[in-house]
């Protein structure tokens, strides 16, 4: 059984600005038999995310908050309990149009690798 207590995984800034924490990683350590990754993000009041593409498949759930997502060509606002799927190789950002922390999980696969992400 592994279980991870959130306050336990490091706070970081990654590679797009958002304050990210890696929640399970097998590239990066944990014992499970899983080929994607879960990590938890937030995006403050006010802010966006840098243009980015990953190699991968990505999935964000939206826990709280309300923000733009760009994908390509394409604009759309997320809320609350919206699920996004970022297909492979496309142009992404999200903005916070809201009044609070922007937060959401996001899951890659396969797992996330820095090599499989470029910051435009």
């Amino acid at each position: 059984m592994l279980i991870k207590k959130f306050n336990d995984c490091k706070e970081i800034i990654a590679g797009d600005n958002c304050i990210l924490r890696e929640l399970l990683n097998v590239l990066h350590g944990d014992k499970v038999d899983c080929r994607y990754s879960l990590a938890w993000a937030k995006v403050p009041a006010g802010k966006t995310t840098f243009k980015h593409a990953m190699k991968t498949t990505e999935v964000y759930w939206i826990l709280k908050g309300k923000g733009k997502m760009f994908i390509n060509d394409e604009i759309e606002e997320v809320e609350k309990y919206d699920t996004i799927y970022i297909p492979p190789n496309a142009i992404q950002c999200i903005e916070n149009i809201g009044g609070e922390d922007l937060e959401f999980f996001c899951i890659v696969d396969p797992a996330w690798r820095s090599e499989d992400e470029i910051v435009l």
